[in-house]
């Protein structure tokens, strides 16, 4: 059974910025299509970031280009999320997700909490 675990969040102010990641166990990592989606309190999830297995393929909503990089590194089955410039209404429990394509997650880590507040 895969698993999925992330780390990373915490308080920052605005402006500042985060490296939440996700390690993964249970599955072949190297063959998994990840994601990252957030909740923001009251709201529903917001699909973020989308990497391929091999990392060839990464790319993030269009609406926070520029202020989000998604990578990975196979050899430690870890798959990053790089937030710059952060505002408060980027607030939300951020998810990592995996799956063998593109087109739905099978796995899901249990989230973590990003603050952006002053």
């Amino acid at each position: 059974q895969g698993q999925l675990l992330e780390s990373g969040g915490g308080l920052v102010q605005p402006g500042g910025s985060l490296i939440p990641s996700c390690a993964a166990s249970g599955f072949t990592f190297s063959s998994t299509w990840m994601f990252w989606v957030r909740q923001n309190s009251g709201l529903g999830f917001e699909w973020i970031a989308t990497i391929s297995p091999d990392g060839s393929d990464a790319y993030c909503v269009d609406s926070l280009k520029g202020r989000c990089t998604v990578s990975r590194d196979n050899a430690k089955n870890t798959v990053y999320l790089q937030m710059n410039s952060l505002k408060p209404e980027d607030t939300a429990v951020y998810y990592c997700a995996a799956g063998p394509t593109r087109l739905r997650p099978k796995y899901w880590g249990q989230g973590t909490q990003v603050t952006v507040s002053s």
